[in-house]
């Protein structure tokens, strides 16, 4: 699954003997026009987006970065007061060869869009005055994920960029995404909801006297107002759903090409290394396009001879020191030391678990930083780090082509 894909397949290696995510090799490629960051919520993932969007731009490419994640630093750190549904250009050194635009999915505005796109005036009206409409708009579970998709549709059919960049929604499983869009899609066409249409014009009209006692029933439990509301939304929107479902397989199309690759992003920590492993084996399963797995948050060793120095000498020579009440801060830093290479050990382990239950799969760590990104040069120390294995990988076999040390 990796082996065509910019920055999969052989190549270079990277920490722990795994192939290296060249990540400029995948961002400089025109082939590729759409990257798609998907896992667990709070791994980084927004970040992650927003500094490959800043990488590929500052490398030639015309780039959209949508994300969802409602908070303002994202915003912020690329020098916006806000973010909406409408792309904003980020402003950019004279030096970079491309152009970043960013935005943040507006829900409930992207449906009504598609509403007034796919109904006559008049119809649409009907539908956006609807209350069960606006529920359904701004609170349904899968509808943030499906409008995502949405938005991705109408961006690439635009032309304006040459590369999408995705951060999708901060669901409990990073398979929502996927899965979001097939299930409002099932939701819409269930056959509740037809029974539940105007006899008149629902798929039950022939019942007649029947469905009116039926209905009746289920206004009691409900509440009439909500099944008149309900009946409403079903009858008008049944016109548009067909819309709904074309551009939901287009987009779900889209997304299987050669020039679409997700980048699947974790932190060392079981949780969210679990899913990233499912949702490996899900894009496998449904031939989408992985290039890689971004590891965000990590905790390498330095290089040098502290790196040869391993926990359990580094605490005995703590304590030895301790005892001999000398140096307090030396006990101190190696006592910092000590754990550093249990976090970095354990770390190790869960990284090596994973890529021996995904053989191929390329992986890029990125090292946790002081403080939490604000501006475009943190987004900048993030891609820097993103592609950096794949660079030093390449530096060293071209030293050892010539001989240099």
């Amino acid at each position: 699954m990796t082996g065509d894909r910019p920055g999969g397949g052989a190549g270079p290696l990277g920490a722990g003997g795994c192939a290296a995510l060249d990540v400029d090799a995948l961002l400089d490629d025109p082939r590729t026009r759409i990257v798609v960051c998907c896992g667990s919520g709070g791994v980084g993932k927004t970040t992650t987006a927003a500094a490959l969007g800043l990488r590929a731009a500052e490398r030639g490419r015309r780039v959209v970065v949508i994300t969802v994640d409602p908070a303002r630093r994202l915003a912020q750190s690329m020098g916006l007061g806000e973010l909406d549904n409408t792309p904003r250009p980020v402003p950019l050194p004279d030096s970079a060869g491309g152009t970043l635009h960013a935005m943040m999915l507006d829900m409930k505005r992207t449906f009504d869009e598609v509403v007034r796109e796919h109904a006559d005036p008049e119809r649409a009206r009907q539908i956006l005055a609807n209350p069960f409409y606006r529920t359904l708009s701004t609170g349904f579970s899968g509808t943030q994920e499906y409008m995502a998709m949405e938005r991705l549709g109408q961006l690439s059919q635009s032309g304006e960029w040459d590369l999408i960049v995705v951060d999708t929604p901060p669901s409990r499983s990073a398979l929502d995404f996927l899965d979001a869009p097939k299930r409002l899609g099932r939701f819409l066409d269930s056959g509740l909801l037809r029974f539940l249409s105007p006899p008149a014009t629902g798929a039950f009209r022939l019942l007649g006297a029947g469905f009116n006692v039926v209905g009746s029933v289920v206004g009691r439990i409900v509440g009439t107002q909500f099944l008149n509301d309900l009946r409403s939304f079903v009858s008008a929107f049944d016109s548009v759903f067909g819309g709904f479902q074309e551009r939901a397989q287009r987009t779900y199309r889209l997304l299987r090409t050669p020039g679409t690759a997700f980048v699947v992003v974790a932190a060392p920590e079981p949780d969210a290394m679990r899913e990233a492993s499912h949702l490996i084996v899900r894009l496998a399963a449904d031939s989408l396009p992985l290039a890689g797995l971004v590891v965000n948050r990590t905790h390498p060793l330095p290089s040098g001879a502290a790196a040869r120095l391993g926990a359990e000498e580094a605490s005995a020579a703590a304590d030895s020191l301790a005892e001999a009440g000398a140096h307090p801060l030396a006990a101190t830093a190696l006592r910092l030391h000590a754990e550093r290479v249990r976090t970095h050990e354990r770390e190790e382990r869960l990284r090596a678990r994973t890529l021996a239950a995904h053989p191929g799969v390329r992986v890029v760590g990125v090292p946790a930083g002081p403080e939490d990104v604000h501006d475009l040069d943190g987004l900048r120390g993030i891609g820097g780090a993103l592609a950096r294995p794949a660079r030093r990988a390449e530096e060293t076999a071209g030293d050892e082509r010539t001989g240099e040390p």
